[in-house]
C-alpha cells in the first residue's frame, strides 16, 4: 500500500460509518492558536476528533534550544492516538482547512511511529468538503479507547549537529518549504533571524498544490522534485521549514510522487538560528 494516500470528500463521506475509521481534524493557525479548537466547536466532519498542533502534535518549547514546534514525546503521542480510538490497523483520515500542512504533520508523526498504511489526507481539506456541499456536525465524536502502539523511527530524522556537518556534501539535497521571500531573507514575520540554511533550495510547500488547493498529479510532483534532486539519491534528501510543520507537506508530496521518505530536520529554521555559530544564507 502506498505510504502517501489521498482521499476525496465524496470518498470520505461514503466511508464515515465504516468500522475502524478514525478522522482527525488538524486545523490550526499560527497567528491565532485557539483558531482550530474554536473552528472545530463551530462544526467539523461527523465523528472527527480534534488534534491540536501545539497541544497534541508538538512537544513543549524550550526557549533558546528548541524550534517553535518540537516533536511530541512518542509515548504521550501514542496515548493521544489511543484516546482518539486509533488501533494499529485503523484507517485514519486527516484534514485541515485545505493546504494540508497540519494534516501532513500528523501524517508524518504516524509514519514516524510506524503506522504507514491506511493513513489518508483529505485532498483539498475542509475547503474541498464545503465545495462538495457536504455537511458538518456539532456532535462530539463517539469515545473509544484504541490499542495503537508504535516505535519512533529515528532514521527519519536528522538533528542540527549532524546536518551542520553534512552541509556542502555533494550527495545532500536540502529543501526549505517556506515561501521564497522568507527563504531569501527579504521578510521574516515569525522568527528573529531571516534567511535560510546554507546550501538549501527553496521548495515552497504551496507549490505542491494546484489552483484548486488539491495536490498536483503524481507525475507533476515527481518532476518538481526531480529538478531539486538533480540526479542525487532521494534517500539523502532532508526537508525543513520554519518549525518542522510545512516540511512534512513536502515529504508527503515526495511520497505521493513515488519517492522514498526523506529525512526531516524537525527543529528547522527556528531551532537552527538559536546557535549563532550556525551559518545563515540570504538571497537565492
Amino acid at each position: 500500500m502506498p505510504l502517501a494516500q489521498l482521499i476525496t470528500p465524496l470518498q470520505l463521506a461514503e466511508r464515515l460509518e465504516a468500522p475502524g475509521l478514525v478522522v482527525l481534524d488538524c486545523r490550526f493557525a499560527l497567528e491565532d492558536v485557539d483558531y482550530g479548537q474554536r473552528s472545530y466547536a463551530q462544526g467539523h466532519i461527523a465523528g472527527a476528533h480534534f488534534a491540536d498542533l501545539e497541544r497534541d502534535l508538538s512537544g513543549p518549547v524550550v526557549k533558546g534550544h528548541t524550534g517553535r514546534h518540537p516533536l511530541p514525546d512518542p509515548q504521550r503521542l501514542q496515548e493521544r492516538l489511543r484516546d482518539w480510538g486509533v488501533d494499529n490497523d485503523s484507517q485514519v483520515v486527516l484534514y485541515d482547512d485545505g493546504p494540508g500542512a497540519f494534516a501532513a504533520r500528523a501524517w508524518w508523526l504516524l509514519a514516524w511511529l510506524g503506522k504507514r498504511d491506511g493513513v489518508f489526507i483529505l485532498d483539498g481539506g475542509l475547503k474541498a468538503w464545503h465545495a462538495s456541499h457536504l455537511p458538518l456536525s456539532l456532535d462530539p465524536p463517539a469515545r473509544r479507547e484504541g490499542t495503537f502502539t508504535g516505535k519512533p523511527d529515528m532514521k527519519l530524522l536528522i538533528d542540527a549537529e549532524h546536518l551542520a556537518k553534512r552541509l556542502g556534501a555533494p550527495e545532500l539535497t536540502l529543501i526549505d518549504a517556506r515561501g521564497l521571500p522568507r527563504f531569501r531573507g527579504e521578510v521574516e514575520p515569525i522568527d528573529p533571524v531571516a534567511g535560510h540554511i546554507p546550501g538549501a533550495q527553496c521548495a515552497a510547500f504551496t507549490d505542491n498544490l494546484g489552483p484548486d488547493g488539491r495536490f498536483l498529479p503524481a507525475d507533476q510532483l515527481k518532476q518538481r522534485f526531480a529538478e531539486k534532486l538533480a540526479g542525487r539519491a532521494p534517500e539523502q534528501l532532508v526537508a525543513y521549514c520554519g518549525s518542522g510543520v510545512t516540511a512534512c507537506h513536502n515529504l508527503f508530496a515526495l511520497a505521493l510522487a513515488g519517492y522514498p521518505l526523506g529525512r526531516l530536520y524537525a527543529g528547522s529554521w527556528s531551532e537552527w538560528i538559536n546557535d549563532p555559530s550556525r551559518g545563515v544564507a540570504r538571497g537565492d
